[in-house]
């Protein structure tokens, strides 16, 4: 009989991928590999399948895209059998709609749980990567294809004492799988991106008393969300098609269509119309849907910016208050816009308290609270809802080691380099969907997930047909799409502002300064220059 080691050994070599990862982007890449005859195995680090979905449980987590444009696309049987109860979807419904593909398409029975990577190295002689989980299982597969989100590391903030608070304490990603009672108890939040807006309102309902530790402001828009009645779900089944096709032409890859004309060639009621509609309406339209030159031009964006202002001062009754809400290191839509409901209305409530940390910045959590450079507070709950090591932090946690041993941490140390934000030279059958510089990472994710993993497996078909095993970009490559991405985004205004978009996190060494980690020139552009790649026989590409 076999030892176990040798029973792994053995399994080792009978796999063509691994995907790691099993969130939206690693069970739609299953599917794909599978359709083409492939043999695959995904390793999740979780106990389930769900991603995003699986990892951030708090109270208020849902969609900020609508629930029917989220969902995948490619099975009309999929789109027939499922019904979106609420616009903007919650998180337990998110998850049980992708256990419920996982169980349609019989995806767990390719899927080791409880393996969370932490080295990947390429074997040059057997052209195929060597994978070791944390609990020491290893795998070999001809390729190695990355489904590990754009925000799946949670940062903590630079704080002394984290470690010493006696009561329960937390980052949102990490959040109890069993319910967390906050009634009556004090309660500190300390972050205000778009988690904690989700967050707030629900925890502001019944504790004893909250305090809110904001550093930076956001510029937050009404989510409007509501149900989904029968009737509406069942017209949307019938325009399923048109729906995924808006969504595919349009920059983000939502269904929100920009308004052509310009902010600064209308007059001010023709301006003020336009944003009280969009301000009126579900979801992203006011960031998405808005005159064409808001998110390029500084006066315009000034302009929406100063509306935006106005409404937070509507809400918020304590002019103080809604003062230090407004954001006035950044326009309105240049970092990404939280999706709020009720959001401002908590600062009108007796039990909540807001702590501007540029006024009176923390200096220690303790074993009962929080300190203040105005004394301390006592608390029997700290939430971090302080944010991620965003697009390359997942990439960053792994050893992944490409030709001649070299480290992927090294290579990207000044930033990351990639072709098409799928592949990387140096690291032969490494795909990277939703990596930097990648459409993916700007976008109503789903829509260009779909985009990426269909783009890859055409590629993996593609070696397949002509007899060949081994892909990866050539430098030259790389460099034009660097190019190309840097050019893109340069009149985009949100690519000169502090933001996870550019790479900057105080909270992380070493990412103090901008490394632009988006792609800025939208999804149908996107789409366009990778089917050029392929029209141009792979061009920027070494088969072989």
């Amino acid at each position: 009989m076999a030892s176990e080691d040798e029973a792994i050994d053995e399994a080792c070599n009978s796999y063509d991928a691994v995907i790691i990862g099993a969130g939206v982007s690693g069970m739609y890449q299953l599917h794909r590999l599978r359709e083409l005859g492939m043999t695959a195995l995904v390793l999740e680090a979780g106990t389930g399948v769900g991603g995003t979905w699986y990892w951030n449980r708090y109270p208020g987590a849902r969609f900020d895209s609508e629930s029917y444009t989220y969902g995948y696309s490619w099975s009309s049987e999929l789109l027939a059998e499922w019904d979106w109860k609420e616009r903007f979807s919650p998180q337990p419904e998110n998850l049980r709609y992708l256990e419920f593909v996982a169980d349609k398409f019989d995806l767990r029975r390719d899927m080791r749980f409880d393996s969370r990577v932490t080295a990947a190295a390429y074997d040059e002689e057997q052209n195929c990567w060597n994978v070791e989980t944390e609990d020491g299982f290893r795998v070999r597969a001809t390729f190695l294809i990355t489904a590990i989100g754009a925000l799946s590391v949670p940062v903590l903030p630079k704080i002394d004492g984290i470690d010493d608070f006696r009561g329960p304490s937390f980052h949102t990603s990490h959040w109890p799988k069993e319910e967390v009672d906050f009634t009556g108890r004090r309660i500190a939040v300390i972050g205000t991106g778009a988690t904690a807006v989700q967050l707030i309102p629900e925890v502001a309902k019944t504790a004893g008393h909250l305090t809110i530790f904001q550093r930076t402001p956001n510029w937050c828009a009404p989510l409007h969300n509501g149900p989904i009645e029968r009737a509406e779900m069942d017209d949307i089944k019938t325009r399923y098609e048109e729906i995924f096709e808006t969504c595919n032409s349009t920059f983000a890859g939502f269904e929100h269509v920009p308004d052509r004309r310009k902010a600064l060639e209308v007059s001010h009621e023709d301006r003020w119309a336009l944003w009280e509609k969009l301000w009126a309406e579900p979801g992203f339209g006011i960031w998405m849907a808005n005159f064409r030159d808001v998110l390029v031009n500084e006066e315009a964006n000034a302009l929406m910016s100063e509306f935006a202002a106005s409404k937070i001062r509507e809400r918020v009754h304590d002019q103080a208050i809604a003062e230090k809400l407004i954001p006035t290191n950044h326009g309105f839509g240049t970092r990404r816009v939280p999706m709020e409901t009720n959001y401002y209305e908590v600062y009108n409530q007796d039990n909540v308290e807001l702590v501007d940390l540029r006024e009176t910045p923390i200096e220690a959590v303790t074993e009962t609270g929080i300190r203040t450079s105005d004394g301390e507070r006592p608390f029997d709950l700290i939430i971090y809802a302080t944010g991620f090591d965003a697009v390359t932090g997942a990439f960053e946690r792994i050893d992944i080691r490409g030709v001649d041993g070299v480290e992927l941490r090294n290579v990207w140390a000044d930033g990351p380099r990639t072709y098409l934000g799928l592949q990387i030279a140096g690291f032969p059958n490494l795909f990277t969907l939703v990596g930097p510089n990648n459409a993916a990472t700007f976008c109503n994710m789903p829509r260009c997930i779909e985009q990426n993993v269909d783009w890859v497996t055409d590629l993996l078909g593609h070696l397949r047909e002509n007899g060949l095993t081994r892909a990866e970009p050539t430098e030259q490559a790389m460099d034009d799409w660097g190019e190309h991405v840097v050019t893109s985004g340069e009149r985009m205004l949100f690519t000169k502002v502090n933001s996870w978009f550019t790479g900057v996190n105080t909270n992380i060494e070493g990412h103090e300064q901008r490394r632009f980690l988006l792609y800025a020139a939208g999804l149908p552009t996107y789409r366009e220059k990778a089917d050029e790649v392929v029209a141009n026989r792979y061009h920027g590409f070494a088969l072989s």
